[in-house]
């Protein structure tokens, strides 16, 4: 019976629970040269059994499922029958990351890959049972359907609470965050001031700010949903978050370009006024180019960091793109106004 009590501390790191003695398989090898390699250095029997595939330099490549390597012909290449692209936990998520994993894939149990796509270990669904023996004959038989459906539910039941903590609890981990907004708008007001000539001498740049701010924030807040949701897919490195937000920047400049063109039309067609045109146009673009830029940089580098990005990327992320966003509309009607 899995308990709420033996799930390990959910800050804790999966490194830390996981089994370094990975059942293995190499790819380019036939179902009979597979079978062979297991005989002769079998997996410890008392676990779960995934047999992984990994590459010559020990990349995850796949996932062979137990049935179809002993019903396969012997002269069958492995590269054939694995489940290509599988699902594996990042090392550096945490227990709390992988309770998602488990609730939302239903697998008993996970590859664990590093950043660069190693296989390291395999995480189980019994670091949530510290009573191991009492389930050893049913996992390795096969769990009987109840058993199987109560294992994840109590699992997702821990996992929710651990979301929906106390008000004390909940208010420590995100007003610490929350201070970013103040200060933040503390910034915006003196970025304001740094700007204040062509505000007070074109009046109608202040009618438009409301509408930057609001465009950037919210491709922001959708880029850091986006980030949030590949996040537990694929592992993140330096190098990849430069792919990411290069791909992403493309994104916002597009989703920039469009929303500045609505804006462009009311624009000149209320004020007929050629400068403003293009600083809205132009300040517009950029603004949310980087807003986009930051929605997807932000919960990244937390988690290479090791922070909790559920919490502390919104407020974050906001902030950088309100001041992204402020500084390019400005920097844009100095240019066009003089």
């Amino acid at each position: 019976m899995v308990t709420q009590s033996m799930i390990p501390p959910l800050d804790d790191l999966v490194e830390k629970h996981m089994h370094r003695d990975v059942p293995s398989l190499k790819t380019g090898q036939t179902v009979f040269e597979a079978l062979a390699a297991i005989r002769n250095s079998p997996p410890f029997s008392s676990r779960i059994i995934y047999f992984y595939v990994v590459d010559e330099l020990g990349k995850l490549k796949g996932i062979m499922a137990t049935r179809s390597l002993l019903l396969s012909s012997p002269e069958k290449l492995i590269d054939e029958l694995m489940v290509k692209r599988p699902v594996a936990i990042p090392s550096f998520a945490t227990i709390f990351d992988a309770c998602e994993f488990f609730t939302m894939y239903k697998f008993l149990a996970f590859p664990v890959v590093d950043e660069q796509g190693f296989l390291v270990g395999m995480l189980d669904i019994r670091t949530y049972n510290a009573e191991i023996s009492s389930l050893n004959e049913d996992l390795s038989q096969g769990l009987p359907k109840q058993t199987y459906d109560d294992l994840f539910q109590l699992i997702g039941v821990h996992w929710e609470e651990a979301k929906s903590s106390g008000i004390w609890s909940g208010f420590s981990v995100r007003f610490p965050w929350l201070v970013c907004n103040v200060a933040g708008g503390l910034v915006a007001a003196f970025l304001l001031g740094l700007f204040e000539y062509e505000l007070e001498e074109f009046v109608v740049l202040a009618l438009f700010i409301p509408v930057v701010l609001a465009l950037a924030e919210s491709v922001a807040i959708q880029s850091v949903s986006i980030s949030l949701q590949s996040m537990h897919k694929d592992g993140i490195t330096w190098s990849k978050l430069f792919t990411k937000l290069y791909r992403e920047g493309l994104t916002g400049f597009a989703l920039g370009l469009g929303t500045a063109l609505l804006v462009v039309a009311y624009s000149y067609l209320r004020f007929w006024d050629t400068p403003l045109t293009a600083t809205l146009l132009v300040g517009i673009t950029g603004g949310v180019t980087l807003a986009a830029a930051a929605g997807q940089g932000v919960p990244n580098v937390l988690k290479i960091l090791k922070m909790n990005p559920q919490v502390a990327a919104g407020p974050i992320a906001l902030v950088c793109a309100d001041m992204a966003a402020l500084v390019f509309y400005l920097l844009s009607a100095r240019f066009f106004f003089g």
